[in-house]
């Protein structure tokens, strides 16, 4: 468990590291970005190809969303990358995932429990439960500081974003799960793919990005 939580922090420490330099160099960001962007979708790519196999119109399709999806999601990023407010919003966001991915990993690992469910056995309640109390306590902590945010508020965008990276993360599980792999991928020694450590960030971010741009911005 402990190596475990030691590589999820690890994970959590060097998606900081990145994005700290995204903001520091635009040139930076936009080669993180590029290759991020690559990387996920080569791995699901392979995912996509075991699960449909013959079925070349629904991979096809299945690839075309994802790809969108991609682009959408790094396009905000772009466009708001010279504007220091979105910066901040993204990295507080950014904390709140990586609390909320670390919160179910400890609390699932120490407290056990009933099953979450069947499309990914290593989850339980007391994991999600885990997630769910650390985004709230990170989220509150952090908007409290910046934006001085009622608690209300503060709570709801815990549970928003860490409820968000949950899905995700049981989405991909699902995926692996059908197409019967474990991890997406190997380039992270010890981590899996790029996909296995970001798959709940891909729909908590942008979640969590809308939820505090409106919180923000018609304070």
């Amino acid at each position: 468990m402990k190596s475990e939580i030691k590589q999820r922090i690890e994970t959590g420490l060097l998606l900081i590291l990145l994005l700290i330099l995204m903001f520091i160099s635009k040139t930076i960001y936009l080669f993180i970005s590029l290759v991020i962007f690559a990387l996920s979708f080569i791995e699901f790519t392979k995912i996509s190809k075991k699960i449909y196999k013959t079925n070349y119109l629904k991979n096809f399709f299945s690839n075309l969303f994802f790809v969108t999806y991609l682009f959408l999601f790094l396009l905000v990023f772009i466009l708001g990358i010279n504007d220091i407010h979105f910066k901040i919003i993204l990295f507080v966001t950014l904390l709140v995932c990586i609390a909320s991915d670390i919160g179910g990993l400890v609390f699932g690992k120490i407290f056990k429990g009933p099953k979450l469910t069947k499309i990914s056995p290593n989850k339980t309640l007391t994991g999600s439960f885990g997630s769910f109390l650390f985004s709230i306590l990170m989220g509150n902590f952090i908007l409290s500081y910046l934006f001085n945010t009622e608690i209300i508020y503060n709570f709801l965008f815990g549970v928003i974003v860490s409820l968000s990276v949950q899905i995700g993360d049981l989405i991909f599980s699902y995926l692996k799960r059908k197409s019967s792999i474990k991890n997406t991928g190997n380039i992270l020694p010890g981590h899996g793919g790029i996909l296995d450590r970001i798959d709940g960030i891909l729909l908590g971010v942008p979640i969590g990005l809308i939820y505090l741009l409106i919180l923000v911005f018609t304070k």
